[in-house]
């Protein structure tokens, strides 16, 4: 791809973009035409709100510093925030194309919304890297040159409910705390109708049941990937369902720790929690672990996913065949694998 030169303001960048960070990595966005060899990829994130999200976005500013050094190649990114709005998602993608971005990197906010923003990167022949959020297929195939790079949801669930089946084979008696041989639990759940909220959900009870263990949900409820929220479901399940809450299932690491947060405002001991379990296997969800009130989550590997997207970004900014620096899959996906993490295995994960 031939490289875009435009001129900009930093200061007219920054009282005209919703920014969350604007990051330049050894090349100043000044007036001027800039250098022909920059690279600039604009990167929309759902919202920074997120743990995860913004634990991979640091990871993709820390590689692309590491890069532009081991390479010679310039690289700017303008980082946004969406704050969970896809208007303004969208107004900041038109902003990105204005500027001159060589690559789109989006953490789109409503999937539903991805063939606009296909559409969008098509008409000025940008390449669209979706991650995180997964489009339907149908969006991604829309473009030859719009891409998704992120996990399974069902293979995190699985993991997530394997953990689980285990926990409960292994110390059936702790866990069990009524003694009638099923898994009473409550789910933290988190965009209603968001996929990988469906899919981990559907994916952790079907492995717990297809372990041959029955199962009772005593409560499910959205809390929006968030942690306060999470917290205030947990805390009305505990008034409602008190000691009968023997397992608790979050969507995400946020979520759990929302219910660590409810639980910590009782006064039963940590022996006589329910156990938890999450997916993300996020630096504060690792302390949790460490501390043993999360029994364990899944790693969603942050800076695997960063890493693959800035590859991506590289190749296609040079003309490159993309699955000559990726692995790609129905030359559109790039999927990183999900693994559990409980103690035993900690130190393998933890961040420092």
């Amino acid at each position: 791809m031939r490289p875009k030169t435009k001129s900009c303001s930093f200061r007219s960048l920054l009282k005209s973009l919703p920014v969350l960070l604007v990051l330049t990595l050894l090349v100043s966005c000044g007036g001027g035409e800039r250098p022909d060899h920059s690279l600039r990829i604009g990167v929309a994130l759902y919202t920074q709100d997120d743990t995860f999200i913004s634990a991979l976005a640091q990871h993709l500013e820390q590689l692309a510093q590491d890069e532009e050094s081991r390479i010679g190649q310039k690289i700017t990114l303008l980082i946004s925030d969406s704050r969970s709005n896809q208007t303004t998602q969208m107004d900041q993608v038109d902003r990105f194309l204005s500027r001159g971005c060589d690559v789109l990197c989006v953490n789109i906010v409503d999937r539903t919304a991805a063939a606009v923003l296909v559409d969008k990167a098509e008409a000025e022949n940008v390449p669209l890297i979706f991650f995180n959020r997964q489009p339907v297929d149908e969006d991604i195939q829309r473009w030859s040159q719009t891409y998704y790079v992120g996990a399974s949801a069902q293979e995190s669930g699985a993991l997530q409910g394997q953990l689980v089946l285990d926990a409960w084979n292994e110390d059936h008696s702790r866990w069990d705390r009524n003694g009638d041989g099923v898994l009473q639990y409550v789910m933290l759940e988190g965009e209603p109708g968001h996929q990988d909220s469906l899919l981990r959900t559907e994916y952790a009870i079907a492995a717990i049941t297809d372990g041959g263990v029955e199962v009772e949900r005593l409560a499910r409820d959205t809390a929006n990937w968030n942690r306060a929220q999470a917290s205030a479901r947990i805390a009305r399940w505990l008034e409602e369902f008190g000691d009968q809450i023997e397992v608790i299932l979050s969507n995400n690491d946020d979520m759990a720790l929302g219910a660590i947060d409810a639980l910590s405002e009782t006064d039963r001991p940590l022996e006589d929690w329910p156990l938890i379990a999450g997916v993300d296997a996020t630096a504060p969800a690792m302390e949790a672990v460490a501390a043993g009130q999360l029994y364990g989550t899944v790693h969603n590997d942050d800076r695997g996913q960063a890493q693959a997207m800035l590859n991506l970004a590289l190749a296609l900014y040079a003309g490159e065949d993309p699955a000559d620096a990726v692995n790609l899959v129905d030359g559109h996906y790039v999927w990183l694998p999900y693994c559990q993490v409980t103690r035993e295995n900690l130190d393998a994960f933890r961040r420092s």
